[in-house]
């Protein structure tokens, strides 16, 4: 019998796990910096595992918990996003004043409009986003840094029950978020054959839903670009094997 009460994050990527652990799931490249880092299925969840059991134990999060975010497209992102639903939290994303009492930043973004609400949550995590591990290099007093932080946690977590009507992304629910990501797959004609290319940023609860939970909830590969170079990318459907592109 398929499980009533699952988090958004067990409803997207169990049945991925159950088919293609091992499969690519997220090829991450910056063409400004030349990185690129490739995570399997298991290995995106190693690191959603780590960030959920670092809000819960040093956070105190729990299921219903407001975490705002303001990060860019990019591997560790979705790993945080994914931790996020996994811990039950409720994400909040793009434009908006609602009080958070977790939020992740990006270093680069600390001093961005975009970050003023995040700054004023009751717990702040600071994502340096760099290829090797770097900690923030401007952590704010109080602040944690991701980076240092998160690998001191276990890479596997034990999600507490939740209701699906329980809210996901700025007050929509995890019924609703994982139906609506299963319908821009379908529209896209994404498929669990696909390599699925993007260049959008996560800024809002549209574009994480279409540009990141829709290839995972039709068990696509993401490859999602950063500055993109045209020379590269021309290149890149090649090297990748890209079917579909979302640009």
């Amino acid at each position: 019998m398929t499980p009533t009460h699952r988090t958004l994050t067990e409803k997207l990527i169990d049945p991925i796990l159950a088919t293609s652990p091992a499969t690519p799931r997220v090829t991450y490249y910056d063409d400004a910096t030349g990185e690129r880092v490739e995570l399997s299925t298991v290995t995106l969840m190693n690191w959603a595992a780590k960030t959920a059991n670092m809000m819960r134990d040093e956070c105190a999060a729990e299921p219903g918990t407001r975490v705002r975010i303001v990060l860019p497209a990019h591997w560790q992102t979705a790993a945080v996003l994914l931790g996020c639903w996994w811990a039950g939290c409720e994400v909040l994303v793009g434009t908006g004043d609602e009080r958070a009492e977790i939020a992740f930043v990006a270093e680069p973004l600390l001093q961005a409009e975009s970050a003023a609400a995040a700054l004023d949550a009751d717990e702040l995590v600071v994502l340096s986003l760099d290829a090797f591990g770097r900690p923030a290099a401007a952590l704010p007093p109080g602040a944690t840094d991701y980076a240092t932080t998160v690998r001191l946690h276990g890479d596997r977590f034990m999600p507490q029950r939740i209701d699906a009507a329980a809210p996901a992304i700025n007050g929509r629910s995890i019924s609703e978020i994982a139906d609506e990501a299963r319908a821009a797959a379908t529209e896209r004609r994404i498929t669990d054959a696909d390599r699925v290319l993007s260049t959008a940023g996560w800024d809002d609860a549209r574009s994480i839903l279409t540009g990141l939970l829709a290839p995972f909830a039709a068990g696509a590969s993401l490859v999602q670009v950063s500055n993109p170079d045209d020379a590269a990318m021309s290149r890149r459907f090649e090297i990748e094997k890209i079917t579909v592109d979302l640009r």
